[in-house]
């Protein structure tokens, strides 16, 4: 879409709690040295048997779910280990937002510096829009609003909030460096008034090498 604060996309529901980074994304797919090949990884062992053979149960297997972009999970989804791979495994996937009560503190902020939109909701409303879903049979269109901070689903409505830099970052189509670099000239200001203030702490490491060089070449030979 033109407007990058608008996220319309198909959800299904996931409705387990607690859900790891180690399940959503099983350490095995780990070994690589860089992101390729992770959606062959994402929620491994809810997708495929002992013997590596689809689950016709899992949700995204299902008809009526197959085309989803969205989660509606549970609370404390992205729980575990600061896993970056879980993020990236997601959006590999093509998971662009993902709905829940809470989630693992540094899956979040992994989640959001990376690109993908996580949407807070009180408890009741997720469970609301997971029976909407459920008793569908299909994937619940949802509309994520960032601009209004306002999630729209067939009759319902929900508000959320989301921390105006990550918000930015989204409406900007920017990562942690650019949202960074936009704010150069601020950095640069700060910076020349801080050593003009404090100007015995810059270099303080190469000043502290030169010195301490230069002692090494005064002293005598043992």
């Amino acid at each position: 879409m033109s407007d990058q604060g608008i996220i319309s996309g198909l959800a299904a529901p996931l409705p387990l709690e607690n859900l790891d980074t180690d399940q959503i994304m099983p350490k095995q797919f780990l070994r690589g040295i860089d992101k390729a090949g992770l959606d062959k990884g994402l929620l491994y062992d809810l997708r495929f048997d002992g013997l590596g053979r689809p689950r016709p149960d899992f949700i995204l297997d299902r008809p009526g779910y197959a085309e989803s972009d969205m989660l509606i999970a549970g609370a404390n989804f992205g729980c575990g280990s600061s896993r970056e791979h879980a993020v990236w495994g997601l959006m590999q996937f093509g998971i662009r937002a993902i709905i829940a009560p809470s989630f693992g503190e540094i899956f979040y902020f992994n989640a959001l510096n990376n690109g993908l939109v996580l949407i807070t909701l009180e408890p009741a409303a997720v469970r609301t829009l997971m029976e909407r879903s459920t008793a569908s049979g299909r994937s619940l269109p949802v509309d994520i609003d960032l601009h209004a901070q306002r999630l729209s689903a067939q009759d319902m409505q929900y508000p959320f909030t989301m921390a105006a830099r990550h918000r930015d970052m989204f409406l900007q189509g920017t990562d942690l460096t650019g949202s960074t670099l936009a704010r150069l000239p601020e950095i640069e200001a700060f910076a020349h008034t801080y050593w003009e203030r404090f100007p015995w702490n810059r270099n303080v490491a190469h000043v502290a090498r030169e010195y301490l060089a230069a002692q090494r070449a005064a002293s005598p030979a043992a």
